[in-house]
C-alpha cells in the first residue's frame, strides 16, 4: 500500500509517516517527490494514481476535493480512496498534527481495508473521534 500526500499537507507529514510504516512494506510520499511534480493540477496527480499498478491511499488537506464537480468525478472515476484533514488541521502545530495521524494510523488503515473504493472520510482533529464519511 502507498500513500500518497498531496500538496495541502507538509512533505513532513509523508515522511514521518514513511517512518512509521515503511517496516510493514508500506510506504508515505509526498506529491513533491512523485513523476508528476508539485504543480500537477489534482485531476492529473488522480489521474496518475490511477494509472499505477499500486493500491494508493490520499491524504489531503484540501476540503474542496469532495465538493468540486470535476475533482470529484476524477477522484471517483480514479477509484481512489482517502482522507481529508479536518479543517482544525490548518491552524494545528505541524508537531501535532503529526502525532494525531500517526495516531490515528491503524483505524484509518483498517478503514481502508474494509471499504469499497471510491471512499472518502474526514480525519477528526480530536483523536477518539470518528472519521466522517464525505460524499462523492
Amino acid at each position: 500500500m502507498k500513500v500518497f500526500f498531496d500538496n495541502c499537507t507538509s512533505p513532513v507529514l509523508a515522511s514521518t509517516l514513511n517512518g512509521f510504516i515503511n517496516h510493514l512494506g508500506h510506504e508515505a510520499c509526498h506529491i513533491r517527490n512523485l513523476p508528476c511534480g508539485p504543480d500537477a493540477p489534482d485531476i492529473e496527480w488522480m489521474d496518475m494514481l490511477a494509472q499505477s499498478r499500486d493500491d494508493w491511499i490520499v491524504i489531503t488537506g484540501d476540503g474542496r476535493i469532495h465538493r468540486n464537480k470535476a475533482e470529484r468525478a476524477a477522484f471517483r472515476q480514479a477509484g481512489l480512496k482517502g482522507f481529508v484533514l479536518a479543517p482544525a488541521y490548518q491552524k494545528t502545530p505541524q508537531h501535532q498534527t503529526a502525532s494525531t495521524l500517526i495516531w490515528c494510523w491503524p483505524a484509518m488503515e483498517k478503514l481502508i481495508r474494509l471499504v469499497a473504493a471510491p471512499a472518502l472520510y474526514e480525519v477528526p482533529i480530536n483523536r477518539n473521534a470518528r472519521f466522517t464519511t464525505l460524499p462523492l
